[in-house]
């Protein structure tokens, strides 16, 4: 499935079409939190259905794994949420760093480290992520991380929410959607639907959206491992599609030194418009 490996980039393909290009090097402007991004990310169509350094948000590419605050420094990228003052240009934009792939069959893992614009080594990640479940019309993104503390002091992950700003807690797995998914429908477990699903939880959220050029849609369902604690949804269908499986959304999370949180999630890529009866039977017919 690995059909393309260099010092930049690594790509994964299904027969003639290419999933996603996984960027492990990039040449990010420091501003933006330089790391790891999947983009583009193509539907077994060859529809793409994420988004790269929009005007609005110049950090957010494609499919990233993020941090809002960690201990006051900003792994997410850009400006940095203060309580009683807003957004605010601050110099403390940090990178996660590529260090090696291992790759065990169609399973990837991958070692990285987090360091502060000061050049301080705080977070140790292993990450693995595979390609799974490809059906005729939809594959699913598997995808593992494990955040070590590697600092002498406990490191405490935050969101602008628990820094003030109401409703959004974004932080951690993160996708943006193309322009033209703007107004796209969300679809939840349990009922849920919309952008009321800011800051819930719910084991699951779809995000169905519409192709410019091409008369089709596309379905990213996305779901959230039960081991994961305090998942809140963060979601939005307008100004912009994204959505986050925010680990910080309402409260802090505390690492105490050494210690190492865990997360897990699926990415389901389908073609077309699914439903909530199609959601649901694929939900209960691929249990974790």
């Amino acid at each position: 499935m690995i059909t393309r490996q260099d010092d930049e980039v690594l790509a994964v393909s299904v027969g003639d079409v290419e999933l996603f290009s996984y960027v492990h090097q990039p040449s990010t402007p420091a501003f933006e939190g330089p790391k790891p991004y999947l983009h583009p990310v193509r539907t077994l169509a060859g529809d793409v259905v994420t988004a790269f350094r929009p005007h609005d948000h110049r950090w957010h590419k494609g499919v990233q794994m993020t941090a809002t605050d960690v201990s006051g420094e900003n792994f997410w990228g850009g400006v940095t949420y203060v309580r009683d003052q807003g957004y605010v240009v601050l110099p403390n934009v940090g990178t996660m760093r590529h260090e090696e792939f291992e790759v065990d069959g169609v399973r990837i893992d991958e070692r990285l480290s987090w360091f502060t614009e000061a050049g301080e080594r705080w977070v140790g990640e292993t990450r693995s992520f595979s390609v799974c479940d490809v059906e005729n019309d939809s594959w699913t993104l598997e995808f593992t991380t494990t955040l070590t503390n590697l600092r002498q002091e406990p490191l405490v992950f935050g969101s602008p929410t628990t820094n003030g700003r109401d409703l959004a807690g974004y932080t951690g797995f993160f996708w943006r959607g193309p322009r033209s998914f703007t107004d796209g429908a969300v679809i939840a477990a349990d009922g849920g639907a919309g952008q009321e699903m800011m800051g819930r939880t719910a084991p699951w959220l779809a995000f169905i959206g519409r192709h410019d050029e091409v008369d089709r849609s596309s379905t990213l369902l996305f779901l959230d491992h039960p081991d994961n604690k305090g998942t809140h949804w963060f979601v939005r269908s307008t100004p912009f599609a994204a959505v986050n499986p925010s680990f910080a959304f309402h409260d802090t999370v505390e690492l105490a030194p050494g210690d190492a949180l865990t997360l897990r999630y699926r990415l389901v890529v389908a073609n077309g418009e699914w439903d909530r009866a199609r959601l649901e039977s694929y939900v209960e017919e691929h249990p974790w």
